[in-house]
């Protein structure tokens, strides 16, 4: 029986969001977490909310951010103790378009748009605008390519895909073309200055079962079978406490700067996005070199879903909830390509031939365990 604070007394059961019998790598290795964090939360694994019509108390495990009051109202999902994720009022909340500007007032952007979100960020971003048609797309692009490279980035997009890279007038045209043929820029392009020497952290914080963990992390790329450079796995040092509690860890200085972002950005969410709740909050942060030859690190993202990182974030849980004495745990996960050697004592989340993308492992593996 569930007895910790924020739950209820009567067991609840974990159910899935969006995963429909297929076999690929993303479906399966959400199910694999989905029921890791079921028996470590101490709930019944009831498999897919659609088969779940009409149960008792459900705790969801979406693989997005959920949106909407209907969606909420119709799940019976009240606040963040009733998930594994995040809600905001309106899908584009949930996306990198909210991190920049319009082009200018008079720009296409959903009713909803919030203005005073990008200006609350604006110190811990990157230069950058969002767009919501090709002629502001234009107009962004004559802009940033002034002051240097641009990048430009389809916000329903994942682990970098889909993304390109331009240095002049000519380039761009041609990429853009090319980036409003696969996605539907009315969802939202976002077009941002372009660092160079890139490493990219993640800051994060997770509340459960009435336990709050935060983590600071380094993600690495890595090659897949096509050879494209994506994401290949994040690397967790995760305490006790929400972000604020990192800084009382022996980080240096550039993780202490990733986690004061990290809180600005996270802050603006709250005070800006009405009703927004969420329990899972990760932040993505480069630091690179700017075009002017200065280093730079800004926030690039949020993600308020179940992520890269989450096979990590599920086991350092796991530690903390089952013995006390545990002051912090490094722990891993890796996706990696082709006929890869996964180590003794990993935890699997899927390994096989996906259809779209070949063979690849998924997995999550503890290296550390710190006790007071």
């Amino acid at each position: 029986m569930v007895t910790d604070s924020g739950f209820s007394r009567a067991r609840k059961a974990l159910v899935t969001h969006g995963c429909h019998g297929g076999r690929d790598h993303s479906e399966m290795g959400h199910l694999s977490l989905a029921r890791i964090l079921a028996a470590t939360l101490d709930l019944d694994y009831a498999g897919r909310v659609e088969d779940s019509v009409g149960a008792g108390s459900l705790y969801h495990f979406p693989r997005r951010t959920l949106c909407g009051r209907d969606e909420v109202e119709r799940l019976r999902v009240t606040g963040e103790d009733d998930l594994f994720g995040g809600w905001v009022a309106e899908p584009f909340m949930a996306t990198k378009a909210i991190v920049h500007p319009l082009v200018s007032d008079r720009a296409e952007a959903p009713p909803s748009w919030l203005p005073a979100f990008p200006r609350d960020v604006e110190g811990v971003v990157l230069d950058g605008l969002t767009v919501f048609n090709a002629a502001d797309a234009q107009e962004a692009g004559r802009r940033l390519l002034a002051r240097g490279p641009v990048r430009l980035k389809p916000v329903r997009a994942e682990g970098a895909r889909g993304q390109v890279v331009v240095h002049s007038r000519e380039e761009f045209g041609q990429a853009l073309a090319a980036v409003l043929g696969f996605h539907d820029v009315r969802h939202g392009l976002v077009l941002e200055e372009n660092l160079s020497d890139v490493d990219t952290a993640s800051v994060g914080e997770v509340r459960a079962a009435g336990l709050t963990v935060a983590y600071f992390g380094i993600q690495s790329l890595t090659q897949d079978n096509a050879g494209e450079t994506v994401y290949g796995g994040s690397s967790l040092y995760v305490v006790r406490g929400g972000m604020a509690a990192l800084l009382d860890h022996p980080l240096d200085e550039k993780a202490r700067r990733c986690v004061e972002v990290a809180r600005v950005f996270d802050r603006a969410a709250d005070a800006h996005l009405g009703g927004f709740f969420a329990s899972r909050r990760n932040y993505d942060i480069a630091f690179g070199t700017a075009a002017d030859g200065n280093e730079q690190l800004a926030v690039l993202e949020q993600s308020w879903r179940a992520g890269g990182a989450t096979g990590a974030e599920i086991a350092a849980l796991a530690l903390f909830r089952a013995d006390p004495r545990v002051f912090a745990v490094r722990a891993r996960t890796v996706e990696c390509y082709g006929d890869a050697h996964v180590p003794d004592g990993a935890v699997v989340h899927y390994r096989g031939d996906d259809p779209e993308l070949g063979r690849l492992a998924k997995y999550t593996i503890v290296d550390d365990v710190i006790r007071s």
